[in-house]
């Protein structure tokens, strides 16, 4: 009985163990998410007097600053009655080829969306994705590249875009992407929210390779530019076309700002 008590003591210390038995609670936390392929610090949000509906996976900017991210996002979570789970991508592990370009981070999201529905007890829980800057052009990928089953993906302020456009090529289109023209579709067709900031016209951190320039000037521009684009291509080709423009008048790159404004939690119902 000894013997068993004392694996029962040790298993609980094993990697996977620990964070089943974990559950997200009231308030602010912080948790470790063992993922296939990875293990991910991840900074967490509870409303008190609230019975959370869905989550809101928020995806941190340039800094990887996932603990900052987590608080602009409580407005917002307390608004929508949301739990906030928010990764953390280091740089040393997640360049920018595997997290602003997607690279092969972007399959890390379907099992965190898993972690999150059994840390907050829900499974099958609907879900927001939600990325300013970096973190939006990370998310642009997802949609891009992975098709989430997200109620909603926001993708705020960002530096690139994935262009709905065969001849351009990966990360930045769909050229050389498997099956490319079924992929555009299915994005083309995702609950996408291009949330952007009309003062967002500066040029700190702004991509400037001949891609991102190919966008636009500005991070505003590129946005209504992509926007704009793949409302022609779905109805040019007749296809179905789930895209939302929201712009936030006054706001420039600030993650704050663009969580907390009215206009977005009315983008997602609230």
């Amino acid at each position: 009985m000894k013997l068993l008590r004392c694996l029962i003591a040790v298993a609980a210390l094993l990697p996977g163990a620990a964070h089943a038995q974990t559950t997200i609670a009231t308030g602010k936390g912080e948790m470790t998410a063992a993922l296939p392929g990875a293990t991910l610090k991840v900074f967490t949000y509870k409303a008190a007097g609230c019975a959370p509906t869905q989550l809101l996976l928020v995806f941190h900017g340039f800094d990887r600053d996932a603990g900052p991210y987590r608080d602009h996002a409580r407005t917002l979570a307390n608004r929508l009655c949301a739990v906030v789970v928010a990764p953390e991508f280091d740089a040393a592990r997640f360049p920018t080829a595997q997290f602003q370009h997607g690279g092969s981070t972007v399959a890390l999201v379907a099992p965190l969306v898993e972690w999150a529905r059994a840390a907050a007890g829900q499974s099958g829980m609907p879900y927001v994705l939600i990325g300013h800057s970096a973190g939006a052009q990370f998310l642009s990928r997802v949609a891009a590249y992975a098709a989430p089953q997200a109620a909603h993906i926001v993708i705020a302020n960002p530096s690139t875009w994935v262009l709905p456009a065969a001849d351009v090529a990966k990360p930045y289109g769909f050229g050389g992407v498997a099956n490319g023209e079924q992929a555009l579709r299915a994005y083309l067709a995702l609950p996408v929210i291009v949330l952007l900031g009309q003062a967002d016209t500066g040029s700190q951190n702004l991509s400037t390779t001949k891609e991102a320039m190919a966008q636009g000037a500005t991070r505003l521009a590129r946005g209504r530019y992509t926007f704009e684009m793949a409302k022609a291509v779905a109805q040019k080709h007749g296809w179905p076309f789930g895209w939302t423009l929201v712009e936030i008048p006054g706001v420039g790159h600030n993650s704050t700002k663009m969580f907390s404004s009215p206009l977005t939690s009315a983008a997602l119902g609230k």
